[in-house]
């Protein structure tokens, strides 16, 4: 399974118990895919998969597979400290008909590379299916380097890297050093494609997925002025928003919150994520402003 173009970091629509509103969440899978989407990422960062447990994380990927019924790729994060318990994950998820599966590196008291090394390879063995590796150093403590991709993506089963880094050199390297990387740094998205990413897994795209179509369609096409037009005009203010700003406005917060602006309430985050100040949802009304009007 090769995967490219917009892939949705999925936000995940809570009711007001923090538990999975089904009715939201088929409705906004709808909604992206309606939009052109080409696959969508269940238990991404953006879903708050780090505040599940195993059964609600499978439960998500239950009901996503299964709505999303073949329509697009689906990708389910299936990260764990413990290689043991990354293949159980791993293997339910496949068993739920998910197309590829993204893993982070084991970050908490995290091995050397020879260990990471080992947690991948070990997985892929594994599983068959297409593993996606999620690179965001920033966070994870562990950082996939050029030359560890080059020996990962020779694996039959380990086809992409997702990149969240940020930094557009690191990137090019990665490419230079393997296929299958995507971008995964929201401010940077046009670049990324340009510099040669195969797409993105993106949590913005919850709130612009018409928009991230439409700018992976004009790149990949070569008309790159106009991407460069809509992404200054449309889509810049948000994605460096929710990056970036000076109201403690956490990401996957800000994007669940731009999301139910536009599109309908998500519910709330879940705890420890804290729900924004009339500050900070003031500002994301205004960078979501262009996208509306």
């Amino acid at each position: 399974m090769q995967l490219e173009g917009v892939q949705v970091a999925m936000s995940t629509a809570f009711d007001r118990n923090e538990q999975l509103d089904t009715g939201r969440f088929t409705d906004h899978i709808d909604m992206l895919i309606d939009a052109g989407v080409h696959g969508i990422v269940l238990n991404s960062g953006t879903g708050e998969f780090a505040y599940m447990n195993d059964t609600e994380a499978q439960h998500i990927v239950e009901v996503g597979a299964a709505h999303i019924a073949g329509r697009v790729t689906v990708t389910a994060q299936t990260s764990t400290v413990s290689l043991k318990h990354c293949i159980e994950k791993s293997k339910a998820a496949l068993d739920a008909g998910v197309d590829a599966l993204m893993v982070l590196p084991p970050w908490l008291e995290g091995p050397f590379a020879s260990g990471v090394m080992h947690h991948y390879l070990t997985l892929a063995d594994a599983v068959d299916t297409t593993l996606v590796l999620y690179n965001i150093p920033q966070v994870s403590g562990v950082e996939i380097t050029p030359d560890m991709w080059a020996t990962l993506s020779a694996h039959p089963n380990i086809g992409h890297l997702k990149d969240s880094t940020g930094d557009i050199a690191k990137m090019q390297a990665l490419i230079a050093a393997g296929p299958g990387v995507l971008g995964g740094c929201d401010p940077v998205a046009p670049f990324a494609i340009i510099a040669g990413a195969a797409g993105w897994i993106w949590g913005a795209a919850n709130v612009m997925p018409a928009e991230a179509v439409a700018l992976f369609g004009l790149l990949t096409s070569g008309e790159t002025t106009a991407a460069m037009d809509l992404w200054q005009t449309k889509m810049f203010a948000l994605n460096s928003y929710i990056w970036d700003n000076p109201h403690d406005a956490e990401y996957i917060t800000a994007v669940k919150t731009a999301t139910s602006l536009r599109f309908g309430d998500m519910g709330p985050v879940r705890q420890p994520q804290l729900p924004l100040d009339d500050q900070a949802i003031a500002a994301i009304a205004k960078a979501i402003d262009p996208l509306i009007h």
